[in-house]
C-alpha cells in the first residue's frame, strides 16, 4: 500500500495502532499481510492483481471491511443510557430501521429493516438512539438471529420496559446470489420479551402497525 493509504487508515481507524500492531518501515505488518492475502485470492479466482483495475483493490477491500465492522469498536447498549422522564404507558414503535451487515459464514452482505417496539415502565430513550443501537450490532460479523436477540436484550437490560418486541426482515446475498440462488427470499426473525410473551393482542397491535 502507498504511504497515503496508510495515513488514511491511521486517521480513520486509529484502533489499528493498538498495542498488538507491529510497525515496520512505517507500515503495519497486519495490513501488509492482508494485502498479500487479497492479491493471492485474486490470483486464485483467475485474475491478475497487477492489472490497472485491481491494483488498489486490497486497500479498498480492507477499508470496506473496517467500515462494515465498526460496531466492534463500541458498546451499542450505551446509546440507550440517555433517558427521559416522560410518562408514557403505551407502545413506542420505531419501524423500518435500515441496516446493513455481513454474514459471518461467508462475509456476504445481508440487509433489510428492523422494527423495534417497547412499552416503557419508567424510562424512555431518544428515537434516534434505537437506530444507533441497531446499527451498532449490525456492523459486525453477524447472523440475523443473533442480531435480533441482541437488540431486544439491550432494550430489556437498559430500559427495563414492561415488554419488548423486535422483528427483523432481511435479504441475504449468500442465499440470493449464490448457493440456492433464490433472489426474492426474505428472512424474518423476532424476539419477544416481557408482557408480549403472554399478550397476543399486544403482538397483533405491533404487527398491524408495522404492516401499515
Amino acid at each position: 500500500m502507498t504511504s497515503e493509504q496508510y495515513l488514511l487508515l491511521r486517521e480513520k481507524f486509529p484502533h489499528l495502532l493498538n498495542h498488538q500492531s507491529v510497525e515496520e518501515n512505517g507500515s503495519l505488518v497486519e495490513i501488509d499481510n492482508f494485502s498479500v492475502a487479497i492479491k493471492q485470492l485474486i490470483i486464485l479466482c483467475g485474475d491478475d492483481p497487477k492489472r490497472d483495475g485491481l491494483q488498489e483493490t486490497p486497500f479498498r477491500v480492507l477499508k470496506a471491511f473496517l467500515e462494515s465492522t465498526e460496531g466492534y469498536r463500541e458498546d451499542p447498549k450505551l446509546h440507550l443510557e440517555k433517558t427521559f422522564d416522560i410518562q408514557h404507558k403505551g407502545l413506542i414503535l420505531i419501524k423500518d430501521i435500515d441496516f446493513y451487515s455481513l454474514c459471518e459464514h461467508h462475509f456476504s452482505p445481508f440487509f433489510g429493516v428492523a422494527h423495534v417496539g417497547y412499552i416503557p415502565k419508567e424510562k424512555i430513550t431518544g428515537l434516534s438512539k434505537v437506530g444507533r443501537l441497531v446499527e451498532g450490532y449490525a456492523k459486525r460479523f453477524q447472523v440475523q438471529e443473533r442480531l435480533t436477540t441482541q437488540i431486544a436484550q439491550a432494550i430489556e437490560e437498559v430500559l427495563d420496559p414492561e415488554g419488548t418486541i423486535v422483528l427483523v426482515e432481511a435479504k441475504h446475498m449468500c442465499m440470493c446470489s449464490r448457493g440456492i440462488k433464490k433472489a426474492n427470499t426474505v428472512t424474518t426473525t423476532s424476539s419477544i420479551r416481557g408482557i408480549y410473551e403472554n399478550r397476543p393482542d399486544l403482538r397483533a397491535e405491533f404487527y398491524s402497525l408495522i404492516k401499515n
